[in-house]
């Protein structure tokens, strides 16, 4: 395989990998946000804040991992080192 291919293979693991963590994290806090809205009501409005705050961390973080990702599909940075490997 060449470099081409394991880059397209990291970059879709790196997409991947990090949907799924982000996916997963968002629905493990939005059902503890629910379940402790239905034992103390009362915090509804705080706890929310604190939700979507820690929402946006979390995407962000996936944003992260996509940019970083496309960033190495488009400038793949490794090409220039493995050519000079290659020309020795």
């Amino acid at each position: 395989m060449n470099v081409i291919a394991f880059v397209a293979l990291a970059a879709g693991l790196i997409i991947g990998l990090g949907a799924l963590g982000a996916c997963v994290g968002i629905g493990v806090m939005g059902s503890k946000y629910l379940e402790s809205a239905a034992r103390q009501p009362e915090l509804m409005g705080e706890l929310q804040t604190k939700m979507f705050l820690l929402v946006g961390l979390i995407d962000a973080s996936f944003i992260i991992g996509v940019g970083i990702a496309l960033w190495f599909t488009t400038a793949n940075p490794f090409l220039a080192q493995i050519a000079q490997v290659g020309a020795k």
